[in-house]
């Protein structure tokens, strides 16, 4: 493996740095607000899902219901 100096790695660097397709504004907005609707969606599945096993184990093993 070839040592490079310091100069020269942050030149690669820079240079890889810059073919690098970075998003724009506008798509990281909406990228950001679509993980926030799918995290809530999720949140409530899990909590119904939870809730509702939850009810039925305790049905189920006697220490819930009435």
């Amino acid at each position: 493996m070839a040592k490079t100096n310091p100069l020269q790695f942050l030149q690669q660097v820079r240079s890889e740095a810059s073919k690098v397709t970075w998003p724009t504004r506008r798509e990281t907005v909406i990228t950001t607000v679509m993980v926030f609707i799918m995290v809530s969606f999720a949140m409530v599945f899990f909590f119904l899902a939870d809730t509702a096993l939850s009810y039925i184990v305790s049905l189920v093993l006697g220490f819930g219901g009435n």
